[in-house]
């Protein structure tokens, strides 16, 4: 094999647990965020709802840092005179993480 396939095949496999990290994280925070609305509709304290918000606004943030950090990584090992319109550019990647900082 060829250092280009294996770097090819690594990628794929890094992508498939990219995306299963991100839908982990995006299913805990379905699930938080539905004991949030569990937690207004049977009026528990305050302290209790906003503590659980900032765990689910963690769960998401972490979620789409991981989805930037994955493009940002594709894009790096995809040359330049390779890439298609559907593939990010460098400042398109800024563009997304600057949306979450």
């Amino acid at each position: 094999m060829s250092v280009t396939t294996v770097s090819v095949e690594q990628s794929a496999l890094q992508d498939a647990q990219a995306q299963k990290r991100i839908s982990h994280r995006l299913r805990r925070a379905r699930g938080q965020l539905d004991a949030i609305i569990a937690a207004v509709d049977a009026n528990d304290p305050c302290r209790d709802i906003v503590t659980q918000l900032a765990a689910v606004t963690s769960a998401l943030n972490r979620a789409g840092f991981t989805i930037v950090s994955t493009a940002l990584k594709e894009c790096l090992a995809t040359p330049e005179g390779t890439r298609t319109d559907k593939d990010l550019t460098p400042e398109e990647i800024e563009k997304l993480f600057m949306m979450l900082a």
